[in-house]
Protein backbone atom coordinates (compact mmCIF):
# COMPACT_ATOMS: atom_id res chain seq x y z
CA UNK A 1 0.00 0.00 0.00
CA UNK A 2 3.17 2.35 0.57
CA UNK A 3 4.11 1.83 -2.80
CA UNK A 4 0.87 2.24 -4.03
CA UNK A 5 0.39 5.76 -2.65
CA UNK A 6 3.89 6.72 -3.57
CA UNK A 7 2.67 5.65 -7.14
CA UNK A 8 -0.05 8.20 -7.44
CA UNK A 9 1.80 10.77 -5.56
CA UNK A 10 -0.69 11.24 -2.87
CA UNK A 11 0.27 14.33 -1.18
CA UNK A 12 -0.24 16.10 -4.76
CA UNK A 13 -3.43 14.80 -5.30
CA UNK A 14 -4.25 16.19 -1.64
CA UNK A 15 -3.58 19.47 -2.71
CA UNK A 16 -5.24 19.44 -5.87
CA UNK A 17 -8.42 18.09 -3.98
CA UNK A 18 -8.20 20.68 -1.58
CA UNK A 19 -7.74 23.68 -4.04
CA UNK A 20 -10.80 22.61 -5.80
CA UNK A 21 -12.56 22.32 -1.94
CA UNK A 22 -11.20 25.68 -0.72
CA UNK A 23 -12.37 27.30 -3.94
CA UNK A 24 -16.10 25.50 -3.79
CA UNK A 25 -16.48 26.28 0.18
CA UNK A 26 -13.75 29.13 1.20
CA UNK A 27 -14.57 31.47 -1.78
CA UNK A 28 -18.02 30.68 -3.98
CA UNK A 29 -19.91 29.34 -0.58
CA UNK A 30 -18.79 32.15 1.42
CA UNK A 31 -20.17 34.66 -1.15
CA UNK A 32 -23.71 32.94 -1.00
CA UNK A 33 -23.81 32.26 -4.99
CA UNK A 34 -25.78 30.13 -6.26
CA UNK A 35 -24.08 26.86 -6.84
CA UNK A 36 -25.43 23.94 -9.46
CA UNK A 37 -23.77 20.63 -8.09
CA UNK A 38 -24.61 19.63 -4.50
CA UNK A 39 -22.40 18.90 -1.98
CA UNK A 40 -21.78 15.07 -2.79
CA UNK A 41 -22.04 15.88 -6.33
CA UNK A 42 -19.51 18.35 -5.70
CA UNK A 43 -17.26 15.61 -3.96
CA UNK A 44 -18.03 13.27 -7.10
CA UNK A 45 -16.23 16.10 -9.49
CA UNK A 46 -12.84 16.43 -6.61
CA UNK A 47 -12.79 12.40 -6.90
CA UNK A 48 -13.09 12.64 -10.81
CA UNK A 49 -10.26 15.15 -10.90
CA UNK A 50 -8.46 13.22 -8.29
CA UNK A 51 -8.70 9.58 -10.27
CA UNK A 52 -7.65 12.02 -13.64
CA UNK A 53 -4.42 12.84 -12.02
CA UNK A 54 -3.75 9.75 -10.35
CA UNK A 55 -3.99 8.24 -13.74
CA UNK A 56 -1.63 10.64 -15.18
CA UNK A 57 0.89 9.92 -12.37
CA UNK A 58 0.87 6.33 -13.17
CA UNK A 59 1.80 6.46 -16.94
CA UNK A 60 4.21 8.82 -16.45
CA UNK A 61 5.88 6.92 -14.09
CA UNK A 62 5.37 3.51 -16.43
CA UNK A 63 7.06 5.48 -19.12
CA UNK A 64 9.83 7.25 -16.47
CA UNK A 65 11.41 3.97 -15.50
CA UNK A 66 14.23 3.92 -17.64
CA UNK A 67 15.00 7.14 -17.15
CA UNK A 68 13.73 7.67 -12.80
CA UNK A 69 16.15 4.63 -12.76
CA UNK A 70 19.21 7.40 -12.76
CA UNK A 71 17.83 10.48 -11.58
CA UNK A 72 15.99 9.09 -8.40
CA UNK A 73 16.86 5.81 -7.87
CA UNK A 74 15.55 5.84 -4.73
CA UNK A 75 11.91 6.85 -5.65
CA UNK A 76 11.47 3.92 -7.97
CA UNK A 77 8.27 2.16 -7.92
CA UNK A 78 7.22 0.45 -11.39
CA UNK A 79 9.37 -2.30 -12.24
CA UNK A 80 10.53 -2.70 -8.72
CA UNK A 81 8.16 -2.01 -6.15
CA UNK A 82 4.72 -2.96 -8.49
CA UNK A 83 4.82 -4.67 -11.83
CA UNK A 84 4.64 -2.96 -14.74
CA UNK A 85 1.72 -4.52 -15.45
CA UNK A 86 -0.04 -4.32 -12.16
CA UNK A 87 0.69 -0.09 -12.80
CA UNK A 88 -1.26 -0.50 -16.04
CA UNK A 89 -4.42 -1.68 -14.49
CA UNK A 90 -4.35 0.91 -11.88
CA UNK A 91 -3.95 3.36 -14.75
CA UNK A 92 -6.59 1.86 -17.01
CA UNK A 93 -9.28 1.86 -13.28
CA UNK A 94 -8.42 5.68 -12.38
CA UNK A 95 -8.78 6.70 -16.01
CA UNK A 96 -11.87 4.76 -16.18
CA UNK A 97 -13.61 6.02 -13.29
CA UNK A 98 -12.60 9.55 -13.70
CA UNK A 99 -14.36 9.63 -16.98
CA UNK A 100 -17.44 7.72 -15.73
CA UNK A 101 -17.83 10.36 -13.01
CA UNK A 102 -17.14 13.00 -15.55
CA UNK A 103 -20.09 11.68 -17.57
CA UNK A 104 -22.27 11.17 -15.02
CA UNK A 105 -21.85 14.62 -13.85
CA UNK A 106 -22.22 16.65 -17.55
CA UNK A 107 -25.49 14.93 -17.83
CA UNK A 108 -26.40 16.32 -14.05
CA UNK A 109 -25.58 19.87 -15.25
CA UNK A 110 -27.59 19.03 -18.49
CA UNK A 111 -23.87 19.84 -20.39
CA UNK A 112 -23.20 16.65 -21.51
CA UNK A 113 -20.85 17.80 -23.79
CA UNK A 114 -18.61 18.86 -21.01
CA UNK A 115 -17.78 15.07 -20.84
CA UNK A 116 -15.40 15.69 -23.27
CA UNK A 117 -13.15 17.66 -20.73
CA UNK A 118 -12.49 14.48 -18.60
CA UNK A 119 -11.44 12.45 -21.79
CA UNK A 120 -9.78 15.70 -23.52
CA UNK A 121 -7.38 15.49 -19.59
CA UNK A 122 -6.99 11.66 -19.83
CA UNK A 123 -5.85 11.62 -23.67
CA UNK A 124 -3.52 14.62 -22.81
CA UNK A 125 -2.21 13.02 -19.37
CA UNK A 126 -1.21 10.24 -21.96
CA UNK A 127 0.00 12.18 -24.89
CA UNK A 128 2.00 13.95 -22.15
CA UNK A 129 4.17 10.73 -20.80
CA UNK A 130 3.96 9.39 -24.30
CA UNK A 131 5.26 11.44 -26.77
CA UNK A 132 5.18 15.50 -25.42
CA UNK A 133 7.22 15.22 -22.59
CA UNK A 134 10.45 15.11 -25.00
CA UNK A 135 9.33 18.14 -26.69
CA UNK A 136 10.95 21.69 -25.97
CA UNK A 137 8.33 23.34 -23.65
CA UNK A 138 5.78 21.81 -24.38
CA UNK A 139 5.06 18.79 -22.12
CA UNK A 140 5.80 21.97 -19.39
CA UNK A 141 3.37 24.10 -20.88
CA UNK A 142 0.60 21.03 -21.11
CA UNK A 143 1.05 19.89 -17.35
CA UNK A 144 0.24 23.31 -16.16
CA UNK A 145 -2.38 23.90 -17.97
CA UNK A 146 -3.65 21.09 -16.69
CA UNK A 147 -3.12 22.31 -13.62
CA UNK A 148 -5.00 25.52 -13.87
CA UNK A 149 -7.83 23.58 -15.24
CA UNK A 150 -8.30 21.40 -12.15
CA UNK A 151 -9.62 25.18 -10.61
CA UNK A 152 -11.02 26.41 -13.68
CA UNK A 153 -13.40 23.14 -13.38
CA UNK A 154 -15.03 24.49 -10.51
CA UNK A 155 -16.46 27.44 -12.36
CA UNK A 156 -17.01 25.25 -15.36
CA UNK A 157 -19.51 22.75 -13.35
CA UNK A 158 -20.62 25.28 -10.42
CA UNK A 159 -20.95 28.87 -12.16
CA UNK A 160 -21.60 28.66 -15.62
CA UNK A 161 -24.89 26.43 -15.54
CA UNK A 162 -25.84 28.75 -13.11
CA UNK A 163 -25.63 31.76 -15.45
CA UNK A 164 -28.87 33.70 -17.04
CA UNK A 165 -28.76 36.99 -18.57
CA UNK A 166 -30.10 38.42 -15.05
CA UNK A 167 -26.81 37.13 -13.09
CA UNK A 168 -24.34 36.61 -16.11
CA UNK A 169 -22.63 39.90 -14.98
CA UNK A 170 -22.54 39.34 -11.34
CA UNK A 171 -20.92 35.68 -11.86
CA UNK A 172 -18.78 36.17 -14.54
CA UNK A 173 -16.85 38.83 -11.58
CA UNK A 174 -16.11 35.11 -10.15
CA UNK A 175 -15.24 33.36 -12.94
CA UNK A 176 -12.55 36.24 -13.23
CA UNK A 177 -11.42 35.81 -9.97
CA UNK A 178 -11.10 31.95 -10.49
CA UNK A 179 -9.49 32.38 -14.01
CA UNK A 180 -6.57 34.42 -12.04
CA UNK A 181 -5.67 32.25 -9.63
CA UNK A 182 -5.96 29.40 -12.25
CA UNK A 183 -3.43 31.69 -14.10
CA UNK A 184 -0.95 32.53 -11.51
CA UNK A 185 -0.86 28.58 -10.64
CA UNK A 186 -0.14 27.77 -14.52
CA UNK A 187 2.85 30.48 -14.51
CA UNK A 188 4.26 28.95 -10.60
CA UNK A 189 3.57 25.17 -12.15
CA UNK A 190 5.57 25.89 -15.34
CA UNK A 191 8.12 27.30 -13.38
CA UNK A 192 8.39 23.67 -11.29
CA UNK A 193 8.27 21.91 -14.08
CA UNK A 194 11.26 23.50 -15.46
CA UNK A 195 13.23 23.49 -12.46
CA UNK A 196 12.98 19.78 -12.17
CA UNK A 197 14.02 19.44 -15.72
CA UNK A 198 16.84 21.15 -14.77
CA UNK A 199 16.94 18.45 -11.42
CA UNK A 200 16.61 15.61 -14.17
CA UNK A 201 18.94 16.99 -16.10
CA UNK A 202 21.80 13.61 -16.06
CA UNK A 203 18.86 11.05 -16.53
CA UNK A 204 17.21 13.18 -19.35
CA UNK A 205 20.19 13.78 -20.99
CA UNK A 206 20.59 9.70 -21.16
CA UNK A 207 17.56 9.60 -22.32
CA UNK A 208 17.62 11.43 -25.34
CA UNK A 209 14.97 13.76 -23.79
CA UNK A 210 14.55 17.42 -25.50
CA UNK A 211 13.84 19.49 -22.62
CA UNK A 212 15.35 23.19 -21.79
CA UNK A 213 17.87 22.86 -19.60
CA UNK A 214 19.29 19.95 -22.49
CA UNK A 215 19.04 22.75 -25.38
CA UNK A 216 19.89 25.63 -24.07
CA UNK A 217 22.27 24.55 -20.76
CA UNK A 218 22.26 24.70 -16.94
CA UNK A 219 22.99 28.18 -16.36
CA UNK A 220 20.56 29.36 -19.04
CA UNK A 221 17.83 27.49 -17.95
CA UNK A 222 18.40 29.08 -14.91
CA UNK A 223 18.46 32.51 -15.94
CA UNK A 224 14.64 32.02 -18.01
CA UNK A 225 13.32 30.56 -14.49
CA UNK A 226 14.34 34.02 -12.78
CA UNK A 227 12.50 36.01 -15.71
CA UNK A 228 9.58 33.87 -15.59
CA UNK A 229 9.74 34.30 -11.54
CA UNK A 230 9.77 38.32 -12.10
CA UNK A 231 5.97 37.74 -13.93
CA UNK A 232 4.47 36.50 -11.03
CA UNK A 233 6.04 38.38 -8.23
CA UNK A 234 5.54 41.79 -10.06
CA UNK A 235 1.75 40.75 -11.04
CA UNK A 236 0.81 39.67 -7.26
CA UNK A 237 2.20 43.28 -5.85
CA UNK A 238 0.20 45.19 -9.16
CA UNK A 239 -2.76 43.09 -8.27
CA UNK A 240 -2.51 43.51 -3.83
CA UNK A 241 -2.02 47.69 -4.52
CA UNK A 242 -4.47 47.63 -7.01
CA UNK A 243 -7.37 45.48 -5.83
CA UNK A 244 -7.18 44.43 -2.29
CA UNK A 245 -5.27 47.39 -0.63
CA UNK A 246 -8.23 48.37 1.69
CA UNK A 247 -7.79 44.04 3.49
CA UNK A 248 -4.77 45.17 5.19
CA UNK A 249 -5.17 41.34 6.44
CA UNK A 250 -5.19 39.95 3.20
CA UNK A 251 -2.37 42.09 1.74
CA UNK A 252 -0.18 41.44 4.63
CA UNK A 253 -0.68 37.39 4.43
CA UNK A 254 -0.02 37.86 0.57
CA UNK A 255 3.01 39.94 0.65
CA UNK A 256 4.51 37.39 3.32
CA UNK A 257 3.77 34.29 2.37
CA UNK A 258 3.65 34.50 -1.38
CA UNK A 259 5.71 37.67 -2.90
CA UNK A 260 8.32 36.80 0.22
CA UNK A 261 8.79 33.45 -0.97
CA UNK A 262 8.99 34.26 -4.49
CA UNK A 263 11.71 36.85 -3.88
CA UNK A 264 13.29 34.23 -2.01
CA UNK A 265 13.40 31.93 -5.31
CA UNK A 266 14.53 35.04 -7.22
CA UNK A 267 17.55 35.07 -5.01
CA UNK A 268 18.46 31.38 -4.66
CA UNK A 269 18.17 30.33 -8.56
CA UNK A 270 20.30 33.01 -9.39
CA UNK A 271 22.97 31.09 -7.46
CA UNK A 272 21.45 27.66 -7.76
CA UNK A 273 24.70 25.29 -9.28
CA UNK A 274 23.73 21.55 -7.37
CA UNK A 275 21.36 18.64 -7.56
CA UNK A 276 20.08 19.49 -4.11
CA UNK A 277 19.54 23.19 -4.91
CA UNK A 278 17.07 22.83 -7.75
CA UNK A 279 15.12 19.89 -5.68
CA UNK A 280 14.72 22.50 -2.84
CA UNK A 281 13.77 25.22 -5.57
CA UNK A 282 11.54 22.86 -6.40
CA UNK A 283 9.76 22.33 -3.01
CA UNK A 284 9.92 25.82 -2.57
CA UNK A 285 7.45 26.63 -5.76
CA UNK A 286 5.00 23.93 -4.06
CA UNK A 287 4.71 25.64 -1.18
CA UNK A 288 4.29 28.96 -2.62
CA UNK A 289 1.39 27.47 -4.91
CA UNK A 290 0.04 25.92 -1.29
CA UNK A 291 0.12 29.08 0.03
CA UNK A 292 -1.35 31.18 -2.97
CA UNK A 293 -4.06 28.38 -2.97
CA UNK A 294 -4.95 29.73 0.56
CA UNK A 295 -4.80 33.35 -0.23
CA UNK A 296 -8.62 32.88 -1.79
CA UNK A 297 -9.95 32.13 1.63
CA UNK A 298 -7.70 34.71 3.83
CA UNK A 299 -9.42 37.31 1.03
CA UNK A 300 -12.70 36.24 1.62
CA UNK A 301 -12.56 35.96 5.55
CA UNK A 302 -11.06 39.34 5.28
CA UNK A 303 -13.77 41.10 2.80
CA UNK A 304 -16.26 39.67 5.81
CA UNK A 305 -14.98 41.09 8.44
CA UNK A 306 -15.38 44.42 6.76
CA UNK A 307 -18.10 44.05 5.04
Amino acid sequence: MKYFFSLIRYPNLLILALSQLIFRYGFLNLHDIPLTLNDWQFVLLVVATVCLAAGGYIINDIMDSDTDLINKPDRVVVGKHISEYNAYNYYIGFNVVGVAIGFYLSNVINHSGFSALFIVIAGTLYLYATNFKQSLLVGNIIVSLLVALSVIIVGIFDLYPMATPENQDYLSIFFEIILDFAFIAFWLNLIREIIKDIEDYPGDLKQGMNTLPIVFGIETTTKVVFGLALIPTAGIIYYVLTYLYTLQGASAYILVGVVGPLIYLLIKIWSAKQKQDFSHLSKVVKIIMLLGLLSILVITLNMKYHA
